[in-house]
């Protein structure tokens, strides 16, 4: 809007929708207005859609409102109007509470000289020296021309897939039954990696093994716990709405009539926080400022000994007899070999994690010694990309989950072992084809493969080992494009002659990238095709406590952007044609089932047909009761959903699940939880290598005010004037050892590549360590990865140790960038 110091307020008549919000897993709910953009609404109450009375000075926070969260927009019949998007108060999620991130949606949303101008519009293809805007029959035309040739001639490995499992911005049940639909049952391709990780797997293996999902409680258990751990997470940054409106509150006391309520008879101390992480991030200020620096414990732990920690705290406990004999003997099975594996003196333990013995057992009273009265303490675990993508997913997953299970810390209200979780959550696809887990991108940089997909995923910002495969990539495609610039006026069918050519005699490689923008990847894309977000299409997912909910369309997709799923269809409808036409009907059915003309078909096709008589083998988050949700019930439901799975439709309400294994009933085939044996295994070799040879720990991770790969963020100058660079956080004597100020450029560099960053001076940066902002495109931190993984295939992006060294100074960061302590409690 012209005037940013005045916000315009929507009519009484404006149109209402719900907007979940695309980004972190909190999944905050929001209502979005839009309305003319000639007409507002008055300041009298009954004059504005909010209701409220902008006469006199509200109240603090009875709305959030700000120019960010309004824009004005241009349907595609030319009209244009205005669009507020607010949070919303009867959320139970977020409260009416905003983050930064959230805060922001109605500036992503598309205009023509907005934060979104750079959107994909139409479908773009390389010539093999600049794109070309064209159509998407003509785009579609090659994708399934050479889809079918390499089916045909070289079979399903051939296609390769870089795509999404998740919900939010890009997802959603609806995109990935579509694209699941297409990869595994039409195409029946195994080489499918997912959006953050090197194959096709999950990054909760071990969790799952020991009948245990990942999101098994609500987010008000963490206003009825005794004691919150995070493991591996910075919730104030990266959950930002789940801490203040859920955690806060415990910490503060202001939940105890609750837990009171809850449970009767119990008494209960000053709510304890127990922060498990090797650096002292925002959250361990900001958690010490409220509940106080008495009931705060930080486990600064060295570098990958999480399972000792916990192997650790797991003997101490069991040797203490605080662990519940009842419930591991009735509902658990393979304790005792557990015990016996996992056996860790806390002397021990101190040594290997460098933590303090009386602190390992501070920890251990405050979280798993019982109560006055005999009863056991509501202790909530949840964890994130410090132990997923540690050392050992497998084995760190394990020691922890053995930890909350010898002490029934699941199934109970209160408690709970959850991932604090990254996107959102949304999956629905059809079983994948293979038959182990593919390492994908050491296929690809092997030479394997034809043709790559990459559909809402970056991996040359994401990935692993990331110099090294993006610059394969580079070459790889480059062949292409070179035999490419040799076309003069080609037919379809000679233009797919040529590319198969080139990637199957000369060592080619033809990506696609589907996506909102070009990203980095457009550097090494022939064919780019534009996809639509939530707002622009309808679309369902999840949060971290696997609440569903609906986000309505309510504004056009620039140009001739579609949802993934209808990407999908149209690639999958466009295969089968070009089968029909050869008479090979059995082909041709592989590609049949897409004829959906909305995303409630999609819907209706996956997520509400899993597990119904006669459906084929769906892997669904919603479970066998999904079919009792439909697209106008969660309509009705607002942004509250339902938490999966659901129970039932009743009185005009659908009603969910709000806690799992409170039967004592788990996920596996005798419904016994499993202890997993976890021993302590020292780092892997190629990590300890990078160790001995370079001085310092790249420790990385997010950052409040920039989501995931910056996609939107790198054309908000908002964004990019505080984070102009991925930023270096180092000791300011390590830093002044090495000549470096803030604001300099470092380069960090090891055995397997360099990077770029620039440097921030933090004290409470331990000495010999570091933490870079990860996945950003201006410094990658993934260039200085090892190409190390676990036995799933889960890499260890927390693991590489590096060298800096100065490179120069930028004036323009030192005079613009603010670079006082980010620990500002």
């Amino acid at each position: 809007m012209a005037n940013k110091d005045r916000v315009a307020l929507p009519p009484v008549n404006a149109q209402k929708t719900n907007l979940t919000c695309h980004f972190c897993i909190v999944g905050c709910g929001y209502h979005v207005y839009k309305w003319d953009e000639n007409t507002e609404g008055g300041r009298a109450p009954h004059q504005n859609a909010l209701g409220l009375d902008f006469r006199k000075q509200l109240p603090p926070l009875s709305v959030v409102m700000t120019p960010a969260m309004t824009n004005v927009i241009t349907g595609k019949d030319g009209r244009r109007y205005n669009i507020m998007i607010v949070p919303d108060k009867q959320c139970s999620v977020n409260q009416g509470l905003s983050s930064t991130r959230g805060g922001r949606l109605a500036t992503v949303m598309y205009t023509p000289d907005g934060v979104g101008k750079e959107r994909l519009k139409t479908p773009r293809m390389h010539t093999g020296d600049q794109w070309v805007d064209t159509s998407w029959d003509d785009a579609l035309a090659i994708y399934a021309g050479l889809t079918k040739k390499i089916l045909d001639s070289d079979g399903p490995s051939g296609l390769v897939f870089d795509c999404f499992d998740h919900g939010g911005a890009g997802g959603g049940f609806e995109g990935t039954w579509g694209t699941g639909k297409l990869m595994f049952t039409a195409m029946k391709t195994p080489m499918v990696r997912i959006h953050n990780r090197p194959a096709y797997n999950s990054e909760c293996h071990a969790t799952r093994d020991m009948g245990i999902g990942e999101l098994n409680n609500s987010y008000e258990d963490a206003e009825l716990a005794d004691c919150l751990i995070t493991v591996g997470g910075n919730p104030y940054e990266t959950q930002t709405n789940y801490f203040l409106a859920h955690w806060v509150p415990n910490m503060q006391g202001g939940t105890l009539e609750k837990k009171k309520k809850w449970f009767q008879g119990e008494s209960f101390d000053k709510t304890k926080v127990i922060i498990v992480d090797p650096r002292r991030s925002p959250t361990v200020s900001i958690c010490e400022s409220i509940a106080g620096k008495d009931n705060v414990l930080h486990l600064d732990i060295e570098p990958g000994t999480d399972i000792a920690l916990f192997n650790g705290l797991f003997t101490y406990v069991v040797e203490q007899g605080w662990h519940d004999k009842d419930f591991i003997a009735r509902y658990t099975k393979d304790f005792d070999a557990a015990v016996q594996a996992n056996k860790l003196s806390l002397d021990e333990a101190s040594k290997i994690t460098g933590v303090p013995v009386a602190k390992l057992k501070q920890a251990a009273d405050w979280a798993y010694k019982p109560k006055a009265g005999g009863h056991r303490p509501h202790a909530m675990h949840v964890y994130e990309k410090g132990i997923i993508w540690g050392n050992d997913n497998y084995l760190i997953q394990s020691a922890l989950v053995d930890l909350v299970l010898a002490t029934h810390n699941v199934g109970r209200r209160g408690t709970g072992v959850v991932r604090m979780g990254g996107h959102q959550e949304g999956y629905t696809r059809p079983p994948y084809p293979g038959d182990s887990k593919i390492y994908v991108d050491q296929e690809v940089i092997k030479g394997k493969g034809l043709m790559y997909t990459c559909w809402g995923a970056n991996p040359f910002q994401t990935t692993l080992n990331a110099e090294q495969h993006r610059r394969v990539i580079l070459h790889r495609t480059a062949i292409v494009k070179e035999a490419m610039a040799n076309l003069r006026g080609a037919t379809t069918q000679q233009t797919i002659d040529a590319i198969y050519d080139a990637v199957k005699n000369k060592g080619g490689l033809y990506l696609v990238n589907i996506n909102l923008y070009p990203t980095m990847l457009g550097d090494a894309a022939h064919l780019m095709l534009p996809a639509a977000h939530p707002g622009e299409t309808n679309l369902t997912s999840m949060n971290g406590e696997r609440r569903l909910r609906l986000s309505q369309k309510f504004m056009d997709a620039p140009g001739s952007a579609k949802a993934d799923c209808q990407i999908a269809a149209d690639i999958a409808n466009a295969v089968k044609k070009l089968y029909q036409a050869e008479g090979k009907t059995d082909m041709a059915s592989r590609f049949s089932g897409f004829d959906w003309k909305t995303e409630e078909d999609v819907f209706n096709d996956g997520f509400r047909k899993a597990g119904t008589a006669g459906a084929p083998p769906i892997d669904s988050q919603g479970g066998g009761t999904g079919y009792i949700a439909t697209y106008e019930l969660l309509v009705k439901a607002g942004n509250n959903g339902v938490q999966l799975p659901i129970k039932e439709y009743k009185d005009g309400k659908l009603v969910g699940t709000e806690m799992l294994y409170m039967d004592g009933k788990f996920d596996t085939a005798d419904g016994k939880a499993i202890f997993k044996p976890s021993q302590w295994p020292g780092l892997p070799k190629p990590v300890a290598d990078q160790k001995a040879k370079h001085r310092f720990w790249i420790n990385n991770g997010r950052v409040n005010e920039i989501w995931q790969t910056a996609y939107h963020d790198m054309y908000n100058e908002f964004a990019t004037s505080r984070w102009p660079m991925a930023f270096l956080e180092i000791n300011p004597d390590d830093a002044r050892s090495l000549s470096i100020a803030s604001g300099d450029v470092v380069e960090l560099f090891n055995d397997y590549g360099s990077t770029y960053a620039m440097a921030y001076l933090e004290p409470a940066i331990k000495k010999n360590q570091t933490f870079m902002q990860f996945a950003y495109f201006n410094g990658i931190a993934g260039d200085v990865t090892t190409p190390w993984t676990d036995r799933n295939v889960v890499p260890y992006y927390k693991g590489t140790w590096a060298s800096v060294r100065r490179v120069g100074s930028l004036e323009e960061f030192k005079q613009t960038v603010s670079f006082k302590g980010r620990r500002f409690a």
